[in-house]
């Protein structure tokens, strides 16, 4: 099998290249798969365009002047890999794209077992992988699609003893931890960006990203489309990737709540009811008035500064706005 794998870039130059060894190192180790990997840099500034080109010369770099966003980015890897109406060629397309954070490093065998799935299940329309934190704890990384229940619990997250177990429930939109501890793939809504294939054929079925989102819900999105084309989606557990996390997003912490909520905003607006959507506008607004009332009372306990306060208050009175 023929894989394209895109990463997506901005200012995490040493991630960034831990990223690529593992992707390479496990090609290496996959006899019978191959790959054509494309990073498309977002306008870094620590010069994370000028070390793929020295160190990895076999990487197709795509060097942005702007920062596209995620869903806008990968969309530019798909293109130059001969997928979707504006495709740079028709030549070599792979048989089933790749779309993997740079904060993410390929633990031995992943690559194979992931494309190993999508070759023995045609109906597959895609997969995600079992990911694990950088100190080696696990992270969910497939949910369900997301209702009011999981927006009241994000909103408001529950304190009471034991509330750890609610937040890591269907009801919160997960799965159970033994399925990612067994080793046989399981059928789930959809997977996180940081590590999601999808079959070729399905990207030509259904499109390419909503470039709409500039970060956060596109991959929901996606798979929302996906599974509405008919084409499931599984998460393969025995395929293990580390996530060092949202390393890109941290620097710009204000700017992100506001991506975030915009992000789901949009997803709300396309695939919900409008009572649904009604209801999910009031939570948000109590929500965001809790955060505002969190932030002051943050400040007055000096455990912020002003900027980072004005910033904050700001942030949400965007997403206020929104609504």
């Amino acid at each position: 099998m023929h894989l394209g794998i895109i990463i997506v870039s901005y200012n995490v130059h040493d991630l960034l290249r831990q990223c690529l060894f593992s992707v390479f190192a496990d090609l290496e180790r996959s006899p019978g798969l191959s790959a054509t990997v494309v990073v498309v840099d977002n306008a870094s500034s620590d010069h994370s365009a000028s070390m793929v080109a020295a160190t990895f010369p076999r990487v197709r770099l795509i060097a942005s002047d702007e920062n596209l966003g995620f869903a806008a980015g990968n969309n530019r890897g798909l293109q130059a890999l001969g997928l979707g109406p504006a495709a740079a060629s028709r030549g070599e397309r792979p048989d089933a794209v790749l779309l993997l954070n740079p904060d993410t490093e390929v633990q031995p065998g992943a690559l194979a077992a992931m494309a190993g799935f999508l070759d023995r299940t045609p109906r597959a329309g895609g997969c995600g992988a079992r990911l694990n934190y950088g100190d080696g704890s696990f992270q969910h990384s497939a949910f369900r699609f997301p209702g009011l229940i999981q927006l009241l619990l994000d909103l408001f997250p529950p304190r009471f003893p034991g509330a750890h177990r609610l937040l890591s429930s269907p009801l919160n939109g997960r799965y159970p931890r033994v399925l990612y501890d067994g080793d046989q793939p399981f059928a789930i809504d959809f997977a996180l960006g940081a590590a999601l294939m999808v079959r070729s054929e399905v990207i030509d079925a259904v499109g390419l990203l909503d470039e709409g989102y500039f970060m956060y819900g596109e991959e929901m999105d996606w798979c929302k489309r996906i599974q509405a084309a008919g084409w499931p989606f599984y998460c393969v557990p025995t395929a293990r990737i580390t996530h060092y996390e949202g390393r890109s997003a941290r620097q710009f912490r204000s700017k992100m709540l506001v991506a975030l909520w915009r992000s789901r905003l949009r997803y709300y607006t396309k695939f919900y009811p409008r009572w649904q959507r009604m209801l999910a506008h009031r939570l948000i607004a109590a929500g965001m008035a809790r955060q505002r009332r969190q932030a002051l009372a943050a400040h007055r306990q000096q455990t912020i500064d002003d900027a980072t306060l004005h910033s904050y208050l700001q942030a949400i009175d965007t997403v206020l706005s929104l609504l």
